[in-house]
């Protein structure tokens, strides 16, 4: 009985100095992830929102720089960024629960959607092609007209395709990343729905997900606690607005118009991870390589986000977002429950070399040690 109780506590003993290296570990991780953040952006200059969720706990939340420069507005995670591309996942997540209500189907072709559209070659471009930018579509939307680049909407913006006479490559044969294509969903989704894009998404994806305050940007529009993105003129030495009036193709919506925070952000991972919007299966097949991408080591794309495979690290999801002075990442290390985010009002960082590092301090916490391992 001696040995069984002093086996015991041998045991409990040895947890408990587990958990207390594990402790320490994630506090030393968490301060190398304040310190790089702070190292990159002043105090009072344009900045970033940063925040990290492991398993089901926010354990890094923190604002650092100014989210309006004229009213000196702090940045933090209610702050809502135009996440630009990142957005392109919202629309992808609309068109496979559509897919899975039966009222399209991924194989269906442009044409269908899109009878207007003259060219045969619409004919065997899919949905599956849209959503992996696989489609061999160019993009050759005329950029002479500065009013028009500035303000387009979705149908304005992708209005060249009805009389595209060619395409880039054979449909499926390779990667050419192509906002118009998500541009196409838009319509597709108001099509297939029978609602207006704005009032699908808010009520089929925002609204279940608890993001409340998520909003697609309209000239005019009020978006709560929005912060303005800017770009540093060196000859000045200040920061100018670089946002809807400064930069192209800013008003389109379902390839880069939502606003939203790093705190609702979370919601919408622990939607897709609770399968709220779309099966297991479907979010598996778009988490899964479709196409490798050339310029990109390890690096393939799914439907709507990007598909890492790098040695030494389990699989990582990510998209990244650029439009204006917006500069935006969200990774998801999914075997590991990780999801980090990135969102930044300044787009003058190596936010690649950022994410490397952020990968590095998971790794070196044990955050990322694989399921199969």
């Amino acid at each position: 009985m001696k040995n069984i109780t002093l086996i015991i506590a041998v045991i409990l003993i040895s947890m408990q100095s587990c958990t207390s290296d594990q402790n320490n570990k994630d506090s030393i991780a968490l301060k190398r992830v304040d310190s790089l953040f702070n190292s990159l952006y002043p105090v009072n200059e344009p900045g970033v929102a940063v925040l990290i969720l492991k398993q089901d706990s926010i354990i890094f939340d923190k604002g650092y720089g100014i989210a309006d420069m004229e009213k000196q507005t702090p940045i933090d995670g209610n702050t809502f960024f135009n996440i630009a591309s990142v957005s392109k996942q919202f629309s992808g997540v609309a068109l496979m629960m559509l897919a899975e209500e039966g009222k399209l189907s991924l194989d269906d072709n442009v044409k269908k959607w899109f009878p207007d559209f003259k060219a045969d070659f619409f004919e065997k471009i899919t949905l599956r092609h849209l959503l992996s930018h696989t489609s061999g579509i160019p993009d050759s939307r005329d950029r002479s007209d500065r009013n028009f680049v500035l303000t387009s909407t979705d149908v304005e913006s992708y209005s060249y395709l009805k009389d595209l006479d060619s395409l880039n490559f054979e449909p499926g044969t390779s990667y050419e990343y192509m906002n118009p294509t998500f541009q196409l969903m838009y319509t597709i989704i108001e099509k297939a729905s029978g609602e207006p894009f704005d009032t699908f998404m808010r009520k089929m994806i925002f609204d279940p997900c608890g993001m409340t305050d998520a909003t697609y940007f309209e000239a005019g529009k009020i978006i709560p606690r929005m912060a303005h993105g800017y770009l540093y003129d060196s000859l000045t030495r200040k920061y100018n607005e670089f946002d809807y009036g400064e930069e192209s193709f800013f008003a389109t919506k379902a390839d880069g118009g939502l606003y939203t925070s790093t705190r609702e952000f979370v919601q919408w991972e622990k939607g897709l991870r609770e399968n709220k919007l779309i099966s297991e299966q479907m979010k598996l097949s778009a988490h899964s390589p479709k196409i490798a991408i050339k310029d990109m080591p390890y690096t393939s794309y799914g439907y709507g986000w990007f598909i890492e495979e790098k040695p030494g690290y389990p699989v990582k999801v990510f998209h990244t977002g650029d439009n204006g002075g917006f500069h935006i990442y969200a990774g998801r290390y999914p075997e590991n429950g990780i999801l980090y985010l990135f969102f930044s009002n300044r787009n003058d960082r190596d936010r690649e070399a950022t994410a490397s590092k952020l990968d590095e301090i998971f790794k070196q916490a044990g955050w990322l040690s694989s399921v199969s391992d």
